[in-house]
């Protein structure tokens, strides 16, 4: 079996059925202990980060920004040390610019603190001297689908998913407290949840169904380690496009194969970039080439490389936990300084 090919298929959508590896053995040709081996094996490796739902921040109420700060370099460490600890921030990297250090948080919606009061909090406790926070004004794209199988398709077609309402019961917050834990390997890896959730397959694969129909859930998929999967050179790119034709320009940079992430955010004064792209490449040769292609299409007044230095956090953020609670709880009604 060819781990790029099923690293390709793993990344599109893990199979949500009962034996998901003998699924995943039937479409590639092989057995399903060969594929519960090579899965191992990747894992063991590092190449394969998870396996679990990818649940839609927006759509399940949660309020997130990515938001940069600038701290000085002295105190950059210790600064990204306490942003790290709140369970709301998935991403925290220290980049080549200065605002030195960018993160992504999100909050429930029955939080205490609220978004913003929650990164004025931030700022305070590190000490930043400037802070941008950059909601997400629209999506063009979010999929991270690595090139494993080398097709080097410059672009690919965005889907827009149709939503169709779904009335959440108790038991649809149950099961998705549980599909986002990472999956187990072995013949039947959904049976632990079955088992703790006291439901059949049929009503478990149902429900799930509702949450991706729902939009509550984008997809179920595994997540790669982009580095030791051999995308060493990844890069987020953001571009000056005019207000007037952002959205037209956004749509045409999702279409790039090599964007995983597309998103228009507002500008700030002496910030006048507000369409990022986040880019993955297997080189820093072919990383400059597909920005280069990219400049030619888009139409931008400018561009910038923020290149990131330094990883602090990389996460999944579990929903519906009582961790952020259990953070906030200290600062309620306290005043900082």
């Amino acid at each position: 079996m060819n781990s790029g090919d099923f690293l390709a298929v793993v990344q599109e959508g893990f199979p949500l059925c009962i034996r998901p590896f003998l699924e995943l053995a039937t479409r590639l040709n092989s057995t399903e202990e060969e594929a519960i081996e090579l899965y191992s094996q990747l894992k063991e490796e590092k190449i394969i980060r998870q396996t679990s739902a990818i649940l839609d921040t927006k759509r399940l109420g949660y309020l997130s920004s990515l938001v940069a700060f600038q701290v000085d370099e002295a105190e950059l460490d210790h600064a990204a040390a306490f942003i790290s600890t709140h369970p709301g921030v998935s991403h925290n990297y220290k980049r080549a610019h200065a605002y030195n250090l960018w993160f992504t948080i999100a909050v429930p919606p029955d939080s205490a603190l609220g978004l913003e009061h929650t990164v004025d909090l931030l700022a305070r406790k590190v000490r930043a001297t400037q802070s941008m926070l950059l909601p997400t004004l629209k999506m063009f794209k979010i999929s991270v689908k690595l090139d494993t199988n080398n097709s080097k398709e410059l672009k690919e077609e965005v889907l827009k998913k149709e939503i169709v309402p779904i009335e959440l019961s108790a038991l649809h917050y149950q099961i998705m407290a549980q599909i986002q834990e990472d999956l187990t390997p072995c013949a039947e890896p959904f049976a632990p949840m079955i088992d703790f959730l006291g439901i059949d397959y049929s009503l478990f694969f149902a429900c799930i169904d509702d949450l991706s129909r729902g939009g509550y859930m984008r997809r179920y998929a595994t997540i790669l380690n982009h580095r030791n999967a051999g995308f060493i050179a990844n890069a987020m790119v953001v571009w000056d496009t005019d207000d007037a034709v952002a959205e037209t320009i956004g749509t045409k940079a999702a279409e790039f194969s090599a964007v995983s992430h597309c998103y228009l955010r507002p500008k700030f004064k002496g910030w006048n970039y507000n369409l990022f792209t986040m880019i993955h490449a297997s080189s820093n040769e072919e990383l400059g080439l597909i920005i280069k292609k990219m400049d030619a299409e888009l139409d931008a007044r400018d561009h910038f490389v923020l290149t990131s230095l330094h990883e602090y956090k990389k996460i999944r953020i579990k929903y519906f936990t009582h961790d952020i609670y259990a953070w906030e709880l200290p600062f309620r009604g306290r005043t900082l300084s």
